[in-house]
């Protein structure tokens, strides 16, 4: 099982935080997290329920990661792994997912695949979604697979929509000219864009597209 106990700043003050496997102890936790991170117009059915999070402890526990502050659950992480193929990359999030169930999850794939990555807003200030990023990649490492992958919304796209396709947006996020809070976080966490998929979320925002982005095993060999 995996622990690590750091140190994040909140501003210039370190505080001691335990990046660890949730538990069932912590579901109700994780669902007010869950509420609190994706407001509406997010759709509220896609908040974690506890039959999706006893999939996730029981399928994959090495996936189900959270931070701990001041004995509170204040963030989380989860993964399952699949068996990617490069060559046909399209798919939706209900679908590689099981509608975030992970029933799909297969041991013996060579993804660990992000199904979700939420920090309280009030914690946003403290690095703890690159901590949980940059834990979730020494799980790659541990289990020897090939990439992390996961599709990233774009919710800065409908301000733009009228003017500029998906793949237009992405391309001025990789210019500089353009911010997003998901794909420029994931582009500072070390995620490279694989693609743009349409259908990819039920998510108004981003007009429902999402943005492939992987981190490749610099360790992997087959």
């Amino acid at each position: 099982m995996y622990r690590k106990e750091i140190y994040v700043f909140r501003e210039n003050q370190p505080v001691p935080a335990i990046i660890r496997n949730y538990q069932t102890e912590d579901f109700s936790d994780l669902i007010r997290i869950q509420q609190e991170s994706f407001p509406p117009p997010f759709p509220s059915e896609l908040w974690w329920n506890h039959d999706q999070l006893i999939s996730h402890v029981k399928l994959f526990p090495e996936g189900a990661l959270c931070v701990e502050i001041d004995g509170n659950i204040v963030a989380s992480m989860t993964g399952l792994i699949v068996d990617f193929d490069p060559q046909h990359p399209n798919h939706t999030w209900e679908g590689i997912t099981d509608n975030g169930y992970i029933s799909t999850h297969n041991p013996n794939g060579n993804t660990l695949y992000v199904v979700d990555i939420c920090v309280r807003p009030t914690y946003r200030t403290y690095g703890l979604g690159k901590w949980l990023m940059q834990s979730m990649y020494e799980v790659v490492v541990h289990l020897q697979l090939e990439r992390l992958l996961g599709g990233g919304r774009i919710p800065g796209y409908h301000k733009v929509a009228d003017h500029l396709t998906a793949e237009q947006y992405l391309e001025n996020i990789l210019k500089g000219q353009l911010k997003d809070p998901v794909i420029t976080f994931l582009l500072r966490c070390g995620r490279t864009p694989v693609g743009v998929i349409a259908n990819y979320l039920e998510d108004e925002e981003s007009h429902n597209y999402g943005v492939l982005m992987e981190w490749k095993n610099p360790w992997y060999s087959k």
